[in-house]
């Protein structure tokens, strides 16, 4: 073979190669990401490891030699019981524009309580979300939210949760208690920063005042099988929405709660779960502050639930899907006491949905729709043309968003709803962003 033709070979096989590894760049970064990610992973547990390893051995050693070794002078506080503490920052804020004014919302013959109801307008930051959490001993470990609001101007600190859990009772039992959201549903337990929309889909609006949150215990059961199944129970002392006045001595409030799901392949997995909160309220407030509606009663609250996730090969940071929809059923039966009135019997039927999609096509950037209804049955001749009674159609609201993702630890998301829960609908445009430092821990399903 002469040289000339020698050389055009190798300069096509060159030309040929070099546009193969061109293609290949891409795929090659993004395995090496994921290897290092999974280094990194593997290098944090062997180093926790290794930390509980001597802590062990040091404390074998010690109990070894305090048989022999006079005993200690004491000391107030021990090494052990160090405060060490994983801190962590959740900054929120938005800017809204509404079509109509958000301090009259209201929804026709939904009497709205708790937090829930509509953005402000304009400019202003949510709340600043702190986080403290810690192991207590080998038993035990706490966790502390303190989210810090603006109120009238002013800056207003309240413990949002508060709680302790068991982290060793056998047979796949665990207990939780003091403050804390429930676990009713799919979204009541999550913080408002994971949130997939700026705000809570109607049903939880409505029924449980955006998140039901309260005083209680809580005892779960996981079993041990191949198909996750998780039951649990709490109890509340029933001072907060949909309860009120912590009735039945403090007990006032009461829930049960089944979960179930699996994976399917490497690409999808799902969950469903029903749940059911059972309130008793007395003078419970909801509508206007000024004129509020005065509630005594029960508040029953049936929640079912069911999530589809699809990530390619369970790769999620590149490319998922995620279809998720809540069913409620709510029935009231007591009496309601209207501004100026006296009260009048109230036993109602009343319910609610919302359905959702969002896709991540690529890395770092993701897109929702996601629509909400309610239903109800005629509260009765008493209550009409009051703000109890029914509209002739029922409520809707439909929203869309799209949030761009730099990391983990950031997010800004535009949104657009349009609401048709009154006789007239609104636009509503909102402008969203969610920033985290410190520790953050992983997200539940």
């Amino acid at each position: 073979m002469s040289n000339g033709i020698r050389g055009g070979l190798l300069y096509v096989l060159a030309i040929f190669f070099t546009g193969g590894a061109a293609a290949q760049t891409e795929d090659i970064e993004l395995l090496r990401a994921a290897l290092n990610e999974l280094r990194q992973d593997y290098e944090l547990r062997i180093t926790a490891l290794e930390a509980r390893l001597a802590n062990a051995e040091q404390q074998a050693s010690q109990m070894a030699s305090a048989s022999t070794a006079p005993a200690p002078v004491a000391r107030n506080v021990s090494a052990g019981r160090a405060f060490n503490p994983a801190i962590g920052v959740i900054f929120q804020g938005q800017a809204w524009n509404h079509q109509k004014d958000p301090d009259r919302f209201s929804i026709q013959g939904f009497p709205l309580g708790g937090e829930a109801g509509p953005f402000e307008e304009g400019l202003a930051i949510g709340e600043t979300e702190i986080n403290v959490s810690a192991n207590v001993d080998d038993k035990f470990t706490a966790w502390l939210t303190l989210p810090v609001a603006i109120e009238d101007g002013e800056a207003a600190v309240e413990i949002e949760e508060a709680w302790l859990e068991t982290t060793a009772l056998p047979n796949g039992f665990s207990a939780r208690f003091g403050r804390f959201f429930s676990a009713i549903g799919y979204l009541n337990s999550k913080h408002a920063h994971s949130w997939d929309f700026a705000d809570q889909p109607l049903p939880y609006q409505v029924f449980l005042g955006d998140q039901f949150l309260d005083d209680g215990v809580q005892l779960r059961w996981i079993a041990p099988s191949d198909l996750y199944i998780e039951l649990g129970a709490e109890v509340f002392r029933g001072s907060r929405f949909p309860g009120a006045g912590a009735q039945k001595s403090g007990y006032g409030n009461r829930s049960l709660f089944i979960n179930t799901g699996a994976d399917v392949g490497t690409d999808h997995s799902w969950l469903a779960g029903v749940s059911h909160l059972a309130a008793t309220a007395l003078d419970r407030p909801s509508g206007d502050e000024d004129q509020p509606l005065n509630f005594s009663g029960d508040a029953d609250t049936t929640i079912a639930h069911f999530v589809w996730k699809w990530s390619p090969n369970g790769n999620w940071k590149q490319r998922n899907f995620v279809f998720q929809g809540e069913w409620f059923r709510t029935t009231q039966d007591g009496t309601y006491t209207l501004p100026g009135l006296m009260p009048r019997n109230y036993d109602i039927d009343q319910r609610g949905w919302y359905a959702q999609m969002v896709y991540q096509p690529f890395p770092r950037w993701r897109f929702g729709a996601r629509i909400e209804g309610l239903s109800s049955d005629d509260s009765g001749p008493a209550f009409a043309g009051t703000v109890l009674g029914q509209l002739p159609d029922d409520p809707r609201r439909y929203s869309l968003m799209t949030d761009w993702s730099n990391s983990e630890f950031s997010r800004l998301r535009l949104q657009y709803t349009l609401d048709d829960t009154g006789p007239f609908n609104s636009d509503q445009w909102g402008l969203q962003y969610i920033f985290s430092i410190g520790a953050h821990g992983g997200h539940s399903f």
